[in-house]
């Protein structure tokens, strides 16, 4: 078995069970399935510079081949980027369930009915 169906495989079951969690509709699986997701972009980015060994990360006229500087500094970008969405999302999802008082992502509350009724029946008690 070769090392690029490994990676393919690796990137296709991150991706698979990323996009799974984020179509469950509650925000903690949709929080990890984000960041899933994120994992399975830097891997594939990172695997797109074809890693070469003890090779240097820049061209020179003494040196037989080098090693792509681009999608390492690519994916050290993207862990920052992702570490602030993450948050972010923690935070959004944290004040949603204050004020609804349930984790469900989406427009109706756990009674079934759309969000905007349930808030009316609430402000009318």
């Amino acid at each position: 078995m070769s090392m690029e169906f490994l990676m393919a495989s690796g990137i296709g079951a991150l991706t698979a069970a990323g996009l799974y969690l984020i179509l469950l509709r509650r925000t903690f699986p949709v929080v990890i399935g984000l960041s899933l997701l994120s994992y399975a972009v830097n891997v594939f980015l990172f695997a797109m510079g074809r890693l070469t060994i003890d090779l240097p990360p820049i061209v020179s006229s003494s040196a037989a081949g080098y090693t792509d500087p681009l999608p390492q500094a690519l994916v050290l970008t993207a862990i920052v980027i992702t570490f602030g969405m993450t948050a972010l999302i923690v935070v959004l999802s944290l004040r949603g369930f204050l004020e609804t008082g349930t984790d469900h992502v989406g427009r109706e509350t756990e009674a079934g009915k759309p969000a905007s009724e349930a808030q009316r029946e609430v402000a009318a008690r």
